[in-house]
């Protein structure tokens, strides 16, 4: 089975060596995203702001592996003030209201001060049509 490696040209991903996504088959695998605009550089000091920054992040690179945040079925948090992770909630239930993923929530410190929340997501490519058991 191939593997393609996609980035979103973050100077971390040069300078650590990793991708920002992994897609092997009908699997993605998206490397945890901070809130900095790629584009940009910016870096909003609110972690409801970085939380939507993560997503349209993580979002662009389901995109170019061809799956959508629909097909998501794992997400990881990572927060270094797990107090705060509540303020982000709304958030998360915006993106995530169709997937529904299995979901963790980390608290940990995060390789810069100013980061606020990681956001690390497993895909499915075709798995946005689901099937609901149980109350």
């Amino acid at each position: 089975m191939s593997r393609t490696l996609i980035s979103s040209g973050s100077s971390f991903e040069e300078h650590i060596g990793y991708s920002r996504a992994v897609v092997t088959g009908d699997l993605v695998f998206v490397s945890g995203c901070t809130g900095y605009d790629y584009k940009t550089g910016a870096l909003s000091p609110d972690i409801v702001e970085q939380a939507e920054q993560c997503l349209r992040n993580v979002a662009l690179a389901l995109e170019e592996a061809g799956a959508t945040i629909d097909d998501v079925v794992r997400v990881t948090y990572i927060v270094p003030q797990r107090e705060a992770f509540p303020s982000v909630w709304p958030v998360l239930r915006k993106w995530f209201a169709n997937a529904r993923p299995a979901a963790t929530m980390l608290s940990a410190g995060l390789m810069r001060e100013e980061m606020k929340i990681e956001i690390e997501v497993t895909a499915v490519k075709g798995s946005a049509r689901r099937k609901e058991v149980g109350a």
